[in-house]
């Protein structure tokens, strides 16, 4: 597999109580990233500041905390507001032929078929902390929507 880029995104095993990468999975078609590492920093920063409460940044949804809990990634990050535990990396998946409500991806095979798709697909990737429930968005590119060499007719099964 290729070094480790930008265009990278750590997979785990569903169900996995440890929630450690299995591995990395390169996505075709994420030539065009958001990051939102500054806004996140200036969230952060005004919260440290006293311009914004506790309550105002953790404000996870539960449909998120569950997500983080059940199917998130947990990384080597601590959380910038409680700094008790690691925060929990969600993917979050909007495109044709998904749910109105996007998909929330779990495994490194179902972001595979994704990325192997012929029509693109927004990926969003938040970062949650599963203790005081703050959450940001951290990144978003597009997943998938390149032409393959072999392609045949509409897209790959999902």
């Amino acid at each position: 597999m290729d070094a480790v880029t930008e265009s990278t995104i750590p997979v785990t095993k569903a169900g996995d109580a440890r929630r450690v990468p299995l591995q990395t999975v390169k996505l075709p078609g994420s030539d065009a990233d958001v990051d939102y590492r500054l806004a996140r920093e200036a969230t952060v920063r005004a919260w440290r500041e006293g311009r914004l409460t506790r309550e105002q940044i953790c404000d996870a949804q539960r449909e998120l905390q569950r997500n983080a809990e059940f199917c998130g990634t947990t990384t080597t990050r601590p959380c910038p507001v409680c700094e008790q535990q690691y925060l929990v990396e969600v993917t979050y998946v909007f495109g044709p032929r998904l749910p109105s409500h996007g998909r929330c991806v779990s495994s490194a095979k179902e972001m595979a078929r994704l990325a192997a798709r012929k029509t693109p697909s927004q990926g969003y990737f938040v970062e949650i902390c599963t203790s005081c429930h703050w959450n940001h968005l951290i990144r978003a590119c597009q997943i998938g929507g390149k032409q393959h060499p072999r392609g045949g007719a509409g897209d790959v099964g999902v």
